[in-house]
């Protein structure tokens, strides 16, 4: 086994870079039945552990840039022959001819192409931004305004900028990040951050109603509503009819709406792991975890300490295949884990989550309980006819990292993106076809990330043992620039091949050792 850096393997690949296997067949293939899931949207430390593991898969992926091969067909499409056009001087034939791609029909002068997007969170409020932007007459169905997904919040650099995002509405920029061993050794890691850069800690409450906000300006209807299920179009070019209770201006849990139907020619879900979408296309399947997170108000002094920190605990007490975390956030802070092996145990690991950093948040005052499913892989399929998943919906939370409010809201703007193309700013009808295009680009850019971030997980996250040298490979310089480099930027940073060596030996050395001697015992963490 031979150790790699993140920026081989944990960060997206460009495009142009992706290697050329069937996308959705190699998403599928690495997200084993049964595997761990992540629990929550965590912060880049903890793809750490894309710089120590993993060795066969790692070298793949960060060979696959060199490899250049072809690009892959579309999932669920045959690939076009294309021939280059005959020399000067030779005889021209249709068997030389390129092939060209039409538009679809195009749709009655004053009639704009219709979209529906089911769910209002980064996914869809994203998606809905770019479809309004690009001309295409958009609708946006959230159950509830108001909703609040337990996650750790956390978000990149880059996407303050790529999302046009108001600096503040980001609550925390941290730039401490504390790793906690099953022993409760402490590691301090983000020494190589600049003096500008941060990772962003965001309440969903506040950053999806600015995300549903910005479509609302852009033009599209936002639509306080619970969807109910769709009627497929009979042929081509029939509209899909949806119903929805329109909830107009309540809220609350004794809300009664009105029920109504929508007709549009395009449905993008991005209603979260339980997508009712997902269900009425028969997306199939897929295991999700348990996120379970308090929110809670502690003394000045230890708010204080979590001004500019985060902190992630691993061990069997507070998750047997994931993390807990404390993340500070406005005015709190959010404590908890996940789990996708022992969903019934939750319980217990969030008690030991509460027991571990007692010393630190002692004498809290819980605010808020929120529990979610989370998915841990993508589903089966992801488009059929003209209707297609994202975020959540489609899967799109990665392993080991646990990260999803990128990746939601990216695909969303992917998915947008295609569709404004496709249908000429929303003047011409598309297809199947057009929407899979989508799910290619995604799966060449971000395909390689999930299946690494797989392995590592399996690597790390099955005994202390592994979690103690898990947290001892993190002190490592090398480990942390590379690491929050790809993560801040989402770009595919150079390797530097002894580093890459001199990692591989040293994580071969601390797994052999930590497995090999009796773990340590657990020490007191000191008060904050």
């Amino acid at each position: 086994m031979a150790a790699f850096a993140v920026a081989g393997a944990a960060q997206p690949f460009t495009a142009g870079s992706a290697p050329a296997a069937q996308p959705a067949q190699a998403l599928r293939a690495a997200s084993l039945r049964g595997s761990p899931a992540p629990a929550a949207e965590a912060s880049p430390w903890l793809l750490a552990t894309a710089a120590a593991g993993a060795a066969a898969v790692g070298a793949a992926a960060a060979a696959a840039p060199r490899r250049r091969a072809r690009a892959a067909p579309l999932a669920g499409a045959s690939r076009a022959r294309v021939t280059p056009v005959a020399s000067q001087g030779q005889q021209r034939t249709l068997r030389g001819a390129r092939v060209v791609v039409c538009a679809g029909a195009k749709l009655p002068e004053g009639r704009k192409l219709r979209v529906a997007v089911i769910g209002g969170g980064p996914g869809g409020a994203s998606c809905a931004v770019k479809l309004a932007e690009g001309g295409v007459e958009t609708y946006l169905i959230e159950r509830k305004l108001d909703n609040c997904k337990p996650c750790g919040g956390a978000i990149p650099l880059c996407m303050v900028e790529e999302f046009n995002l108001p600096p503040q509405l980001v609550d925390r920029r941290v730039r401490k990040m504390t790793m906690i061993s099953p022993s409760n050794r402490e590691v301090q890691i983000g020494q190589t951050l600049k003096d500008d850069e941060y990772i962003g800690m965001v309440r969903r409450e506040v950053l999806d109603k600015h995300l549903r906000d910005t479509a609302a300006e852009k033009g599209a209807t936002v639509i306080n509503g619970l969807f109910m299920g769709m009627d497929m179009p009979q042929s081509d070019g029939d509209p899909y009819v949806l119903s929805y209770n329109d909830l107009g201006d309540q809220t609350g849990a004794a809300r009664k709406g009105v029920k109504k139907t929508l007709e549009v020619d395009v449905v993008i879900g991005a209603d979260g792991a339980n997508s009712r979408v997902a269900k009425e296309i028969e997306a199939g399947d897929y295991e999700y975890a348990i996120a379970f997170q308090e929110r809670m108000t502690i003394d000045e002094k230890k708010m204080e300490y979590y001004k500019e920190r985060a902190e992630m605990y691993v061990g069997e007490d507070v998750s047997p295949d994931f993390y807990a975390w404390v993340f500070p956030k406005y005015d709190h802070v959010a404590v908890g884990t996940g789990t996708v092996i022992d969903k019934k145990g939750i319980q217990k690991y969030q008690q030991g989550i509460r027991d571990r950093a007692a010393p630190r948040i002692e004498g809290g005052e819980i605010i808020r309980v929120e529990a979610h499913p989370i998915p841990e892989h993508p589903r089966p399929w992801r488009t059929k006819g003209r209707c297609t998943l994202i975020g959540d919906a489609a899967g799109y939370v990665t392993k080991c990292s646990g990260e999803g409010i990128y990746f939601a809201g990216k695909s969303g703007f992917m998915c947008a993106e295609e569709v404004v193309r496709a249908s000429e700013n929303g003047t011409r009808m598309i297809d199947e076809n057009d929407l899979k295009v989508y799910i290619r680009k995604f799966d060449e850019q971000y395909g390689p990330t999930y299946i690494v971030l797989d392995a590592l997980q399996k690597v790390f996250y099955t005994s202390d043992a592994a979690r103690e040298s898990f947290v001892e490979l993190c002190e490592e310089e090398y480990v942390q620039k590379v690491t929050f480099d790809s993560y801040l930027y989402k770009t595919v940073q150079g390797n530097d091949p002894m580093g890459d060596l001199k990692l591989g030996w040293k994580t071969l050395t601390s797994l052999w050792n930590y497995n090999k001697n009796p773990p340590p015992p657990m020490k007191k963490l000191e008060v904050a």
